[in-house]
């Protein structure tokens, strides 16, 4: 025996080769079948994941600017956002006018219906007396900037601002009427949709 052990070389033992299939081996990614859990009786319950968030008052209003949007309604002007397109617009097309003719004529007079007509078209129905208000203003402040004065002074300016109002009155009763028609149609047609519901 001593001279078995002796002779045989150094490192790990070699075994016996061995003729019987060898046992099944569970593999990394299975468990094996004794340590599985029973398989219980289905729940009901689904889990937090699938649930969706609430969502938040802001969001829900953002979804329907936007659901409005997609629609192809008009953009829809506050008080304040009619007076600022406004003045801004009259003063654009004076400008306008006064850098071609030298003077506030017919180009202006079209200008100004045209303005009226978008901002009485464009204003919110809580904000309708807004069009028909900021529509004159817009007027009397344009022939103020950009009409011609004869002479200089405070004085001057009255005078030339009285006059230019004179002789443009078509033009501002005719811009100032047109919006207020569209708003007062506005005005009845919303009030019977509501009656009707």
């Amino acid at each position: 025996m001593e001279q078995s052990i002796r002779t045989q070389p150094p490192g790990p033992r070699r075994r016996p080769p061995n003729r019987t299939a060898p046992a099944a081996v569970p593999g990394p990614g299975r468990a094996p079948e004794s340590t599985r859990a029973p398989a219980g009786p289905p729940t009901r319950l689904r889990p937090v994941a699938d649930r969706p968030a609430p969502a938040h008052p802001s969001a829900q209003r953002r979804l329907r600017v936007y659901g409005r949007r997609r629609t192809g309604r008009p953009t829809r002007l506050t008080a304040i956002g009619t007076g600022v397109v406004a003045v801004l617009a009259t003063l654009a097309v004076a400008g306008l006018d006064r850098l071609l003719f030298d003077d506030l004529g017919w180009l202006f007079g079209l200008g100004y219906l045209l303005v009226c007509f978008q901002l009485a078209v464009r204003v919110r129905y809580a904000d309708l007396l807004a069009a028909p208000i900021s529509g004159p203003i817009a007027f009397a402040l344009a022939l103020l900037v950009l009409a011609p004065v004869g002479s200089s002074g405070v004085t001057a300016q009255v005078v030339a601002l009285a006059t230019g109002l004179a002789l443009r009155a078509g033009w501002l009763f005719s811009g100032t009427g047109l919006a207020a028609l569209i708003v007062l149609a506005r005005f009845v047609a919303q009030r019977r949709i509501h009656r009707s519901r």
